[in-house]
């Protein structure tokens, strides 16, 4: 089923760490051999060996529209034809920035770079610079990309693979950074009682994606806001994944909860990679040339990165619908696995918000990395490839959200319900 598959994965592993350029893509967490995918077009994927899937990862989030939508890719084309880099400003930056201030609350500035990890970094250089204080807080299980200052206790591949401390990073830099556990407001309030004026920044997944979806509980996020205001600290949100997906204005606008910074990626590129951190005009102007914080990027604001996203933007600007549908659909398939699991009568926990979702093998609510760790992750292992049988690709790893794309038809919900109902009676009790 899977032969050219393993055959491109014993080659790769000759030229490349793991054979993959991203450790979550080895299988390692569930086993097996990874697929090589040779083509993707709405909400299905199809390997080298020619199956079709399901798709419930949609590149981690960015296909919200499904794969191949044709707007992006003639617009790609079309621009691609002008070239495919200039190192020089063009008018498509502007108006990629004045889009994404039309829509996300909040953001006065925004500079334009290349992942999400770059843009996390360069938000956390820039509130060190502004407060003039060294340390951050970060919560356990949450992942802002591998930029040395977030892998302590992140999530992610460094959960999946169970990696506690992180050869290379230096003891200086793990000793800025504070960690807390995600909902735990008063965890908080102490970390910063015991390290009055030198906090720069609190960062923090507003739903976490990172160890499987994990919503805020009631008062968190707001509890965290009026702490940073009270001791000068930056807030930073982390929409690498919630932004332009949870809402018109991510998760900012779904909660209701104004950040200092926000950091973008995923959607924000519509495949392409993307990343840009933006936020109030008086923390942004001290990066450079306006200020001396400084970044800087050779390929940051790609005109075929930024028509990619321009375009994908502009669709959910002018069609907020999309967000009802998605989360319809996403509702739909809940209640369909939720029907499923409790027929199947263990233990389990499914949370969902908005377009993202996940199912936890758990017999206690899922709301930190702690309890995300604590779930019968093995036997997720065994689902996952139950289901991967039955056509249906989810994340391979318990500690990844899940995110529908708005390609999905209620055919393909019902199919994936069905092939979870089959899959559990073959795992049995």
């Amino acid at each position: 089923m899977y032969t050219k598959s393993k055959e491109l994965f014993e080659r790769a592993q000759q030229s490349i760490p793991g054979g993959v350029n991203s450790p979550v893509r080895a299988f390692r967490s569930v086993g097996g051999t990874p697929l090589f995918i040779r083509k993707a077009q709405g909400p299905y994927l199809y390997d080298v060996d020619g199956n079709r899937y399901i798709d419930y990862i949609a590149s981690w989030g960015p296909m919200i529209l499904g794969h191949a939508w044709e707007p992006v890719v003639k617009a790609i084309q079309e621009y691609a034809a002008y070239s495919t880099s200039f190192g020089a400003p063009t008018e498509l930056e502007i108006e990629m920035a004045e889009l994404i201030k039309s829509m996300a609350p909040n953001v006065d500035l925004v500079r334009m770079v290349s992942s999400g990890t770059e843009a996390c970094m360069s938000a956390i250089r820039l509130a060190r610079g502004y407060t003039g204080r060294n340390k951050i807080i970060k919560f356990e299980g949450h992942y802002h990309g591998h930029a040395d200052p977030f892998l302590v206790k992140a999530g992610s591949g460094v959960a999946t693979f169970n990696i506690q401390t992180v050869p290379g990073v230096t003891p200086g830099v793990a000793q800025d950074t504070l960690t807390a556990a995600y909902n735990d407001l008063d965890g908080v309030r102490q970390l910063v009682a015991g390290h009055t004026g030198q906090i720069a920044a609190i960062i923090v997944e507003p739903v976490a994606g990172n160890m499987g979806c994990i919503l805020p509980k009631p008062g968190f996020l707001e509890g965290l806001r009026t702490l940073c205001d009270k001791e000068g600290i930056i807030f930073i949100f982390d929409e690498v994944m919630t932004g332009f997906r949870l809402a018109p204005g991510g998760a900012q606008q779904r909660l209701g909860i104004k950040a200092d910074l926000v950091t973008y990626g995923k959607v924000i590129g519509g495949g392409m990679p993307v990343g840009a951190f933006g936020g109030k005009k008086e923390i942004m102007e001290h990066i450079a040339p306006l200020g001396s914080v400084y970044q800087a990027g050779t390929l940051s604001g790609n005109p075929i990165a930024m028509i990619a996203g321009f375009t994908m933007l502009n669709q959910l600007k002018k069609n907020p619908s999309i967000y009802k549908e998605l989360e319809e659909k996403t509702i739909y398939l809940r209640d369909g696995l939720d029907k499923v699991f409790k027929a199947w009568g263990q233990p389990y926990r499914i949370n969902q918000l908005g377009s993202m979702i996940s199912v936890h093998f758990s017999d206690h609510p899922i709301v930190d990395f702690t309890s995300a760790s604590g779930a019968n992750n093995q036997r997720f292992k065994t689902f996952f490839h139950s289901m991967l049988r039955r056509g249906i690709y989810l994340p391979p790893s318990a500690f990844e959200s899940w995110f529908l794309n708005n390609a999905l038809a209620t055919s393909d919900l019902d199919a994936t319900i069905h092939a979870a109902a089959e899959s559990l009676a073959e795992i049995g009790a």
